[in-house]
């Protein structure tokens, strides 16, 4: 040792802002900057101070006595500065300045001062201690100046997973006191009292110097007795505090216990080592913990969308037509809620998987793990090919659904017009075959002769003009069997026998007219004016029974030029009317000239016009009926304007809204393009743009809820087309999906950039340097870079692939990495995953096989004990129960295969 002599100086003792020092003073960090108010109030606490005195001389003890010597009174002993400054040698190895060996004051003062300066040296501050106040035996200042000693060179270089100090020394105890119960160590202060604590560290180390069951606590005095003298005989630790001091004091002095844990702490630092590997597995078991919940995870969320989709696929492709319009109204419903509520959350689970996907494959990736193959059938790709052929049946279904409306509507209407017009030829033909084969020509006179002559012409003429109504009605019947109405056969029937009739009815008027025939030579005259009223009463009748079937006849239109064409035809109708009532008159006039002939020639008349059954009576009658019908006509055709003019609004409504929203969604579209390329600043303030992006997409949402509730009114209106826009509802919902799909990948990428920068450590400037590098060479704004763009890139960054043949050589292989699917593009989250890869490092198997050589003591296998010992519950019974047996040469029962196992962790054998 040297002579001591020291100087004048006041310090102040803290953490230090500038120096490191040679034994690293300057990380004394955070925990130090806790220590800057030193209380010493507190520190005269009669208690606290009795246990600090007595802890720290037995602290300066334990290493004075290396150089074999000791203090008896920590305030008195070191006034002179010499034992001081042999502490310090002692502790940190290096020699100090010679000291002085006077016994005058200042000699004193220069041998404390030099003391001090060393302790500065290692980067602390000493606040409010000088020479002056140690030489003259202040207590507080002398016990304060040793707590910083401790602090310096017995705590601060602890650390225990990225914390030190008393953190770190805390978080030591809890760690190794863990599996022991009563014990739960959350300070240095009340936590110890009961000493279970203190047996609980020796027994976690040396297990057979503690009988740990048999301690009680409510027995402290006695716990704490038996770890102090286990402490100080066997594992060299004096014996620093009283078990009656601490018992009876409410709150035992924190330095005090943290100088005696710290002796601890550094008598099992050769435990620590294991303590490090058992870390580091840990670590690993927890990764691939997690991937493994992820993985089955995706599995199931794959199964259940996958079997969703196999149980609508059939029920979209049913192209099964129902009879009649309600039933397919009810399966257009049932389709729409499928749009409305069933659908969109199976969306959502879609695009959900994929970002669960990538996630998972992203860290495996940065956990050094093989990616990540889902079962058979469950892949991306398959859910993708059954999803597109969901929506192939689920376009064809709608297209289907609006058609058999249509075609079950047109059968509607028209099988209605077959009843019509076949009820009004049936009333036609009823008593027709009677008359035709009634022979009243054999008895009648001569002019009854000629008057059934002249009734079987005008029975004829009537016969011909109603030839035009059989021919539609046997048309509309055809029409009916070809569009499949699911009535056809009576509709075939009644036309089978319609026609059937119509045939008997032309073979009994030929016969009927042969016979007339046979008789004329024996017929003399006719009323000439019963004749012509029958000529021309037949046609106008049948003129007005046409007009009355064409007012009641049903018309199905779409648009209002449809309606306005059919309420001008009406119109040209109602001009020819009072032409027709001249007709009208005329023809009732030849009638009243007739019974004005016969009664002037006294000529007595059977009643009836012998050659046509319509009378007068039947004339008035049907024109009544027709002055009848066409105001009904009128308001049936005004109240479908007035349908057609409202569902013209609808469209008109619909459109305004779709031209506006159809344009946003191709808006949004492409700023995300634009955004996923121009982003700035940080990878969390860029995130955070993009969820306030898509929040402000979200938003909009009731812009498209109020475009459906126009859409749904269009398709309870049965509107099929719109001029108006060029947007479909389905476009609509197309684009909003896909716009959702894209603001969630683009938020998962960048989500998975920060993922990649956090476990790989690269630096936000160095994200910003790779992010500016990538667009600048992405002139065309794709998201991907060809392989001469990429080239250029890294030559950029500094990499050697110039033009040459170790250039090329090297960039082949940089390709390999980031295209292993020879595409020919390099997207931005490969680039940052090889850039990742070449700046930082990862865990590896062989440094998992060296951390489980460390717990098992050197050995090439390792027990359920050992692992039980070393790691905490769940990962321990995680690794027994997927580790092999060892089979080398060396092994002994329960021996396990730890290098197969750590090897499997990363792929490279199955478990």
């Amino acid at each position: 040792m040297v002579d001591y002599h020291a100087a004048n100086q006041s310090y102040q003792y803290g953490p230090s802002s500038g120096s490191n020092g040679a034994g690293g003073g300057g990380s004394m960090g955070d925990y130090m900057a806790q220590e800057d108010d030193w209380d010493r109030d507190l520190l005269l606490d009669p208690a606290w101070e009795k246990q600090q005195r007595k802890t720290f001389t037995a602290w300066c003890n334990s290493h004075l006595r290396k150089a074999g010597t000791q203090i008896e009174n920590i305030d008195e002993d070191f006034r002179d500065g010499l034992k001081l400054m042999l502490l310090l040698e002692v502790i940190s190895g290096e020699r100090l300045p010679k000291p002085e060996r006077g016994k005058m004051r200042v000699h004193k003062i220069n041998n404390v001062n030099k003391a001090l300066d060393f302790i500065a040296s290692k980067g602390v501050k000493l606040v409010s201690i000088g020479a002056e106040e140690i030489v003259d035996g202040n207590a507080k200042m002398t016990l304060g100046m040793i707590w910083t000693i401790i602090l310096r060179f017995a705590i601060q270089d602890i650390s225990v997973e990225e914390t030190s100090a008393k953190e770190g020394l805390l978080l030591w105890c809890q760690r190794k006191t863990a599996p022991y119960k009563n014990v739960n160590v959350q300070n240095f202060h009340i936590s110890w009292k009961d000493g279970l604590a203190f047996n609980a560290l020796i027994h976690r180390h040396r297990p057979e110097l503690i009988e740990y069951d048999k301690l009680r606590k409510d027995d402290p005095v006695t716990n704490l007795n038996n770890a102090f003298e286990v402490a100080e005989k066997y594992l060299d630790i004096p014996k620093m505090l009283d078990a009656e001091d601490i018992v009876n004091t409410a709150r035992p002095d924190e330095k005090a216990i943290m100088t005696y844990v710290s002796s601890f702490y550094h008598a099992f630092s050769g435990a620590q080592k294991a303590e490090t590997a058992a870390n580091r597995i840990c670590k690993v078991l927890a990764v691939n913990q997690e991937n493994e919940h992820l993985m089955e995870d995706y599995e199931r969320l794959a199964s259940d969308l996958l079997e969703w989709i196999r149980r609508t696929i059939p029920w979209l492709e049913d192209r099964v037509p129902q009879k009649t319009i309600q039933e397919m109204q009810q399966k257009l419903e049932d389709f729409r809620d499928y749009r409305r509520v069933h659908k969109p959350p199976k969306v959502q689970e879609k695009c959900q998987l994929e970002i669960n996907f990538n996630t998972l494959q992203t860290k495996l990736r940065l956990s050094n793990r093989p990616a990540f193959m889902p079962s058979e059938g469950r892949m991306v790709s398959d859910i993708n090919n059954g999803w597109q052929h969901l929506e192939q049946a689920e376009k064809g279904y709608e297209e289907w659904l609006l058609n058999e409306i249509r075609r079950l509507e047109r059968l509607d209407h028209l099988a209605e017009k077959f009843r019509q017009k076949a009820s009004i030829h049936e009333a036609w033909t009823d008593g027709k075959e009677a008359m035709l084969k009634h022979r009243d020509y054999e008895t009648a006179t001569l002019s009854d002769i000629k008057a059934l002559i002249r009734k079987h012409e005008a029975f004829e003429s009537d016969l011909a003009a109603h030839q035009d109504r059989v021919e539609q009605i046997a048309a509309i019947a055809q029409e009916l069997n070809e569009l499949d109405y699911y009535d056809s056969h009576d509709v075939n029937t009644r036309c089978q026998k319609i026609c059937d009739q119509w045939d008997a009815l032309g073979s009994l008027t030929h016969s009927r007219r042969e016979a007339l025939e046979k008789t004329e030579k024996q017929l003399e005259t006719i009323d000439q004016l019963h004749l012509e009223y029958a000529k021309r009463a037949a046609p106008f009748n049948n003129w007005m029974e046409s007009a009355m079937e064409d007012l009641q006849d049903m018309f199905i239109v779409h648009t209002t030029e449809e309606i306005e064409g059919l309420i001008s035809a009406h119109d040209q109708f109602k001009s020819t009317l009072p032409d027709a009532d001249r007709e009208r008159e005329a023809i009732l006039a030849i009638h009243k000239e007739a019974q004005r002939i016969a009664e002037s020639n006294h000529i007595k008349l059977s009643g009836s016009n012998p050659y046509t059954t319509v009378t007068p009576q039947i004339i008035n009658s049907k024109w009544e009926k027709v002055q009848q019908l066409v105001p009904k006509r009128d308001h049936a055709l005004l109240e479908e304007q007035s349908k057609q003019q409202s569902n013209e609004h609808l469209r008109r409504q619909f459109a305004s809204q779709a031209n506006i929203v159809g344009p946003w969604i191709q808006t949004k579209m492409e700023e995300i393009g634009r955004i996923s390329i121009e982003m700035n600043g940080t990878l969390e303030d860029q995130l955070s743009h993009l969820k306030q992006y898509e929040r402000s997409i979200v938003d909009y949402k009731p812009n498209l809820d109020l475009l459906e509730q126009q859409h749904q009114l269009i398709q309870e209106a049965l509107i099929f087309d719109n001029k108006h826009t060029n947007y479909t509802m389905e476009h609509i919902r197309v684009g909003w999906e896909q716009l959702l799909t894209t603001i969630a990948r683009t938020i998962n990428e960048v989500e998975n950039q920060i993922l990649t920068r956090d476990a790989k450590g690269i630096s936000q400037e160095q994200m910003q340097e790779f992010r500016a590098s990538f667009n600048h060479f992405d002139k065309d704004h794709g998201g991907a870079l060809g392989p001469e763009e990429f080239k250029a890139c890294l030559i950029s960054l500094g990499y050697d692939v110039e033009n040459d043949r170790q250039g090329d050589a090297e960039f082949n292989r940089i390709m390999s990495v980031v295209d292993p699917n020879h595409s020919g593009l390099v997207t931005f989250q490969a680039f940052i995953d090889f850039m990742s890869r070449e700046t930082t490092d990862t865990d590896t198997a062989d440094q998992v096989i060296a951390s489980f050589k460390v717990l098992a003591g050197d050995k090439n296998f390792i027990t359920a004990e050992e692992l039980r010992r070393e790691l905490p519950p769940d990962q321990a019974e995680y690794c027994i129960a997927r580790m092999a047996p060892y089979q080398g040469p060396d092994a002994v029962p329960g021996a396990l295969d730890y290098k197969s196992f750590s090897t499997a962790l990363y792929g490279e054998s199955d478990l």
